[in-house]
């Protein structure tokens, strides 16, 4: 096991979820210091084990997870040890029960009723460890006329709205380009776990959290949910301009196309005052003035741009004050010298592949003096059933 540092060193997580939003918020909860261990079925483990391709060897592509590595696992189980237990076993089962007599964290996202079946209700769990907390990721939620529903990203993301207001157009729905719907349950559910250990201090006593895709998404629909709640109004897809602000959004220029936020009326100024326009042109004048004109001020602003090419004209917003960028692809992400800066990337040595880079965690801390206090050493996604022996002699430990 590997030392770890964070605000949640010596916190102990008994993650038995698969597929990604229950993995993702053990790893959020490992990238704080906690010791994750992942509880997987044997033979096969988790399911994204088997997601590709891509697959990787220490040297190059593999066609199929016999061969190689899930990139899909590697996103969402590092700083984890991995255990497979067969939880229809009577030995699987002991091992289980020594963790969770021992966990600070449970996390799980099985369908409603498997924990109950495998000799695990919630109330034995607390039972066994009454300062337990457990966080229970669901596709639909646990209750309700659709409380058993089994939950997938895509799906998930129609259902709640997301991809209504996703798309080029009303009848253009689209999926956001990563599994968002997983990511927010499990963040969510991170945030939730953190918050019930909070009040563990004060109680003594863990708790139940709830989350599920549904909730996770409906969470973050903001300005587009009380648009619709109080409002009256249904939000649909508008492509890559903003339904409330104008112009913000994605506009083509001699070579390509650039983004820009004028989000409030001073920045309309800037703007205007740095391409030769007119801020109180009739009808332009305010935000409201313009969104109601949308398709006018696109065709004014591409019409200014036109003549530039993008690296020009991010100069030129950026000297005006007018908060602008590029539309990045991955690769160019991450060869971005700001992404480095920001930790955004982990370097870690796996067991098979050698030394690998992953994308890290969001997050920085310090003390206060400024000295970063950050997590630095982490641990690369774990082989399955790598760390049985460290644990379960670490459990036969008085």
């Amino acid at each position: 096991m590997a030392v770890s540092t964070g605000p949640l060193t010596g916190t102990l997580v008994v993650d038995l979820s698969r597929a990604l939003a229950g993995p993702h918020a053990g790893m959020m909860l490992g990238d704080l210091g906690a010791r994750v261990v992942k509880v997987e079925s044997p033979g096969h483990g988790d399911d994204t084990r088997g997601w590709g391709p891509p697959f990787v060897t220490a040297d190059g592509p593999a066609r199929s997870a016999a061969e190689g590595v899930s990139t899909y696992f590697l996103s969402c189980n590092r700083n984890k040890e991995s255990i497979a237990l067969d939880l229809k076993s009577d030995e699987g089962r002991e091992v289980l029960t020594a963790l969770v007599e021992r966990a600070d964290v449970l996390v799980e996202n099985f369908r409603t009723g498997v924990l109950d079946r495998l000799g695990f209700p919630m109330e034995r769990l607390l039972e066994l460890n009454p300062r337990l907390v457990v966080l229970s990721i669901t596709g639909f939620g646990h209750d309700g006329p659709e409380g058993g529903r089994a939950g997938y990203d895509q799906i998930a993301q129609g259902e709640a709205g997301l991809m209504s207001l996703t798309g080029s157009g009303p009848e253009d729905p689209q999926r956001v380009g990563v599994p968002v719907a997983d990511l927010l349950a499990g963040m969510w559910g991170a945030y939730g776990v953190l918050a019930a250990l909070l009040e563990r201090e004060r109680t003594g006593r863990g708790q139940v959290v709830r989350t599920s895709l549904l909730a996770g998404v409906v969470g973050i629909h903001a300005f587009q949910g009380t648009r619709q709640t109080v409002a009256g109004e249904t939000g649909t897809a508008q492509g890559n301009h903003h339904p409330s602000i104008a112009p913000y959004g994605l506009f083509r220029c001699a070579d390509g196309a650039v983004q820009i936020a004028v989000g409030s009326d001073g920045l309309w100024r800037r703007f205007c005052a740095a391409f030769g326009l007119d801020p109180d042109t009739e009808g332009l004048a305010t935000n409201a003035d313009r969104v109601g004109r949308r398709a006018e001020v696109v065709e004014l602003v591409e019409g200014v741009f036109a003549p530039f090419a993008a690296e020009s004209l991010l100069e030129r917003l950026a000297e005006a004050g007018v908060p602008a960028g590029r539309v990045r692809s991955l690769d160019e992400v991450y060869a971005w010298d700001q992404v480095a800066a920001q930790g955004l990337l982990v370097d870690v040595e796996h067991a098979t592949l050698g030394p690998v880079t992953l994308p890290g965690p969001p997050l920085r801390f310090f003390d206060a003096a400024g000295a970063e206090t950050t997590r630095t050493g982490h641990t690369a996604p774990p082989v399955l059933d790598a760390d049985r022996d460290t644990v379960l002699a670490w459990l036969e430990r008085p």
